[in-house]
């Protein structure tokens, strides 16, 4: 399916610094598909010819390591998937798995880099947001390290709650072996704490939904770790 780029009402901050003749470039080399809950969207080690943009929906970014898979981020629609893959050695360095019903806009790669090299505003926000990503990942890998389980718990319910459904009662999008596996601990470690949460009045859990009764008690323990 193609759709009219300029009028799409999921076009990022970059998109919205065109000129109507990139617009028509973008119009005429791209493709939108929808997917189910747990599609793979990009896939480890095969060889990128498109730009991804996630129109809607939400997916997870997973890369197999030496011993298991990681799961790296939860990432929310609208954004761009796999921008450093594309750009670099062309081959996917991780994959994208969706965690619910997702559109995806498939953008022809060339295309992409001639729209790059035409429009300066479009080309420095794109960069704005593989700096604000690259940033966010250091902060990641700080805190998974120097954080006790509490702190990484707390961190991710904030993170689920602010950046994914800006809500605080939600609907966990991804199973607790999942969780588990974001912030680097045990299913049963996950477990444990959410019951430690919802005993302290800091979380209310039923079934997979989490209403956030305390948001100052639960920013405390993640800045504590």
């Amino acid at each position: 399916m193609q759709s009219n780029c300029k009028t799409c009402p999921f076009n990022s901050k970059a998109a919205n610094t065109l000129c109507d003749a990139s617009f028509d470039q973008l119009s005429e080399n791209h493709l939108v598909l929808n997917f189910k809950k747990g599609d793979t969207i990009i896939k480890q080690g095969m060889y990128s010819t498109n730009v991804v943009f996630l129109r809607t929906g939400l997916a997870k970014i997973h890369l197999q390591g030496p011993y298991h898979e990681q799961i790296v981020r939860l990432v929310k629609a609208p954004t761009y998937l796999g921008l450093p893959t594309t750009f670099g050695d062309k081959i996917n360095q991780y994959s994208v798995t969706s965690i619910s019903e997702v559109e995806v806009c498939f953008i022809d790669v060339k295309i992409f880099q001639t729209i790059l090299n035409e429009n300066r505003d479009f080309s420095n926000e794109i960069i704005i947001e593989l700096c604000k990503n690259e940033l966010e990942s250091f902060r990641r890998c700080a805190n998974r390290t120097q954080k006790q389980i509490r702190g990484n718990m707390a961190d991710a319910l904030i993170e689920i709650s602010e950046v994914i459904f800006q809500n605080d009662v939600f609907n966990l999008p991804i199973s607790q072996s999942e969780l588990a596996n974001l912030v680097d601990t045990s299913r049963e470690s996950v477990s444990r704490v959410l019951a430690e949460f919802d005993k302290d009045g800091i979380i209310k859990v039923a079934g997979k939904q989490i209403e956030i009764l305390n948001k100052k008690t639960l920013v405390l323990i993640s800045q504590n770790g």
